[in-house]
């Protein structure tokens, strides 16, 4: 073998290991390989939302989704959940496109006359998400559960969750998301890693 040959026989293994490894990080999805400060929620406001709620939780009192929401998004709005689309008018963006970090308004209905706000954690597709929210079971917090788009429009005014693993429930009306202003950006400095391991499936609604 001639020494032109062994020298690309030597740079070529290493380069070509490092192709294959680059190419197979590009393979895996953005829900991978995604960390929560890329995807636009705020760290330390999330582990600080769930430490919230640990705290009500030993001591016996209730879980609600108005606080958790406004602690995990910085969403600054009080009241029932079923105000929040109206009291954000003119104080932070709204949309109908799902952004992580952003809040969805659930309308108030007859079975539902509160409302509901849940965060976006997760934007897995045009017409499916993730969110983390309190309360969909009592006195409890759902990290990841899947929102399905059943609009007849795709605007993600009608919805279904996840109310058990792999099943989804009935379908809620939805007003749109409320986009956090810039104070609520990820910040580069965590406080306290995030803990997300004690999320149990939800069985009933809000």
């Amino acid at each position: 073998m001639s020494v032109k040959r062994q020298w690309s026989s030597k740079v070529g293994i290493p380069f070509l290991c490092v192709a294959l490894l680059m190419t197979a990080a590009c393979a895996r999805g953005p829900s991978e390989i995604q960390t929560i400060g890329q995807a636009g929620i705020n760290p330390d406001l999330h582990a600080m939302a769930i430490r919230e709620v640990r705290v009500l939780q030993s001591k016996g009192q209730r879980v609600w989704c108005v606080p958790f929401a406004r602690n995990a998004s910085g969403v600054q709005i009080r009241g029932n959940a079923n105000t929040w689309w109206a009291q954000a008018n003119g104080l932070y963006e709204r949309g109908k496109e799902p952004v992580v970090g952003s809040v969805m308004a659930f309308k108030g209905t007859s079975r539902n006359p509160m409302g509901h706000v849940a965060v976006v954690s997760e934007v897995v597709s045009p017409r499916e998400i993730k969110v983390d929210h309190a309360n969909w079971k009592r006195n409890k917090i759902s990290l990841g559960m899947s929102v399905q788009d059943v609009s007849p429009l795709n605007d993600w005014s009608d919805v279904r969750l996840e109310s058990q693993a792999g099943s989804y429930g009935s379908v809620y009306p939805i007003n749109g998301f409320i986009y956090p202003d810039a104070k609520s950006a990820p910040s580069n400095e965590m406080t306290q890693p995030p803990v997300f391991a004690f999320s149990t499936a939800p069985t009933q609604s809000n």
